[in-house]
């Protein structure tokens, strides 16, 4: 491109004069470069050129290249280019993961001479993965109902006591205002729970299994939600002699990832809500969480006398809590208020994700 010569695709120079003084235009494959020097601040800039840049299909930041300031504008896409090959690697790998999990959670028996006996425990398998894939979806689905760039589901393959470390999306764009981050934040909690819920009935009708430690575990400690439910359709958390089917360890899985999620901190979901809800005073609320942590986990040590193994969790978290707060928590472009309807979700979700929590998750057989 000649200098000032108008970008074919891009917004117009003269969109941008109150804001950003374009000297110079290039264009670098599919992105398109705006030289220029900026009459305002950063922020007050991002927001006048942002809706000229997305209207036109474009995601735009500005940049220091060579001393030189410089918007830089990329084409933005909310759809799939082409089979998402890595995706359904990790989502394969997990289901491997979570059936050899749901062995030990069965008591079943695995033998070498028929490695596909492990598909006797794939109600495990369908039950975690179910509840962690639709609290993705869920985000996932509202991303492109606000045509915000986002990958489908990672699921995070581990061979661990569930199988798996859950499941992440990845943002690509900018979040337009509060509405659309609230929206996003919340869809994966309440969506994620609902199927929990779904599972967590299921399970408590189908058989028990035979009883003893899983992994160590010598129990799992059962949240409000999940005790609401069993009362509700008349089933025994703790059948004599045996344990609950594993079908209930998923909807205890989604719950309790529902409660970490909802914790009011960084990009966590909870730390999105407050961000939406309060503005920039999610720096206050985010603050607390560590804190708040680190003395969860100092009284059930130091006052209930829980032992040190069932606790680390908490003091874990705390450690992550600081990181999570120290990198702050999405902002949207255009940072306006929200509505009253969207502040009494926020604070009903938040009230269903207390629901989901217990203070000593498991315990273990020492």
């Amino acid at each position: 491109m000649d200098e000032f010569e108008e970008p074919r695709a891009g917004p117009p120079i003269y969109a941008l004069r109150s804001v950003f003084r374009v000297y110079e235009t290039h264009r670098e494959g599919d992105r398109l470069l705006y030289y220029g020097d900026p009459i305002v601040s950063p922020d007050v800039l991002e927001r006048h050129v942002w809706p000229l840049f997305r209207d036109a299909g474009y995601e735009v930041t500005l940049q220091v290249r060579t001393g030189e300031h410089v918007l830089v504008a990329e084409p933005r896409s909310t759809g799939l280019d082409g089979v998402p090959w890595k995706n359904v690697v990790f989502a394969l790998l997990t289901v491997v993961t979570t059936l050899f999990a749901g062995v030990e959670w069965y008591g079943a028996t695995v033998s070498l001479d028929d490695p596909l006996s492990v598909l006797q425990t794939w109600p495990f398998a369908a039950a975690v993965l179910g509840v962690l894939g639709i609290h993705e979806l869920g985000h996932y689905v509202m991303s492109r109902h606000h045509d915000v760039n986002a990958t489908l589901p990672y699921f995070i393959p581990v061979p661990t006591i569930f199988g798996t470390m859950g499941a992440v999306i990845k943002m690509k764009g900018r979040i337009p205002d509060r509405k659309a981050l609230f929206d996003i934040g919340v869809a994966g909690p309440l969506a994620g729970l609902a199927a929990a819920i779904v599972v967590t009935a299921i399970g408590l009708q189908l058989e028990p299994v035979a009883a003893g430690p899983v992994y160590g575990i010598g129990e799992l400690n059962y949240p409000p939600l999940i005790r609401f439910i069993a009362a509700s359709t008349g089933a025994d958390l703790n059948p004599p002699g045996a344990r609950v089917n594993p079908v209930v360890v998923g909807g205890w899985v989604g719950m309790f990832v529902t409660f970490l999620n909802l914790l009011p901190v960084g990009q966590l979901d909870g730390g999105h809500l407050v961000r939406a809800m309060l503005g920039e005073r999610q720096e206050t609320v985010a603050a607390m969480v560590p804190a708040g942590l680190f003395g969860l986990g100092g009284y059930l040590l130091l006052v209930q006398e829980v032992e040190l193994q069932a606790i680390t969790l908490w003091f874990f978290w705390g450690l992550i809590a600081i990181g999570l707060a120290y990198a702050g928590p999405a902002t949207p472009v255009l940072d306006d208020e929200l509505g009253a309807r969207r502040m009494a979700v926020g604070v009903l979700t938040f009230v269903l994700g207390l629901l989901c929590f217990t203070p000593v998750p498991f315990t273990f057989v020492i």
